[in-house]
C-alpha cells in the first residue's frame, strides 16, 4: 500500500469527528456561560445593593428627625431597578448622630424579574447625620 493511498484512508476514517467533538462540547460550552451570566448577577446584585444602601443614608442624613425613616427606605427602593426592587428590604436606624442603613436583596436566577436564588446579598451604608447651625 502506499503512502498517500494509507493516509487517505485514515483522513476518510476521521471524516465527521470535529462534528462529534463539538456536539459533546456544547453542553459544556452552554453549562460554562449560564455559571458565568449567574455569577455576574450575584456581582451587579451587591453593586445595587451597596448603591441602595448609600443613597438611603445620604436621604436620611438630609431628612428631618421624624421623616428620616420613611425618607431612608424611600431612597434605598428608589435606586432600585424593579426586577431587583420585588424582593429588596431596606432598614434604617442610627443612635448618637450615626445614621445607618442595611439593604437586603435577593439573587435573581438568570433572568431578573423572574426567580430567586436562596441567596441574599447584603449592602450596609453609615454616615454622621447633619446638624443645623
Amino acid at each position: 500500500m502506499s503512502v498517500s493511498r494509507a493516509r487517505r484512508q485514515a483522513r476518510d476514517g476521521e471524516s465527521g469527528q470535529v462534528t462529534i467533538e463539538f456536539l459533546g462540547m456544547t453542553p459544556v460550552i452552554v453549562a460554562t456561560l449560564v455559571v458565568l451570566w449567574q455569577l455576574v448577577l450575584v456581582g451587579y446584585t451587591y453593586t445595587l445593593a451597596g448603591n441602595a444602601a448609600d443613597e438611603a443614608v445620604r436621604a436620611a442624613t438630609a431628612a428631618e428627625r421624624g421623616a428620616r425613616d420613611a425618607a431612608c427606605r424611600q431612597a434605598g427602593l428608589d435606586k432600585l431597578p424593579g426586577s431587583w426592587e420585588g424582593g429588596a428590604e431596606v432598614q434604617c436606624g442610627g443612635a448618637g448622630g450615626y445614621v445607618t442603613a442595611d439593604v437586603r436583596i435577593e439573587v435573581p436566577v438568570l433572568f431578573p424579574g423572574t426567580l430567586s436564588v436562596p441567596f441574599t446579598v447584603h449592602g450596609h451604608a453609615g454616615a454622621v447625620e447633619e446638624e443645623d447651625d
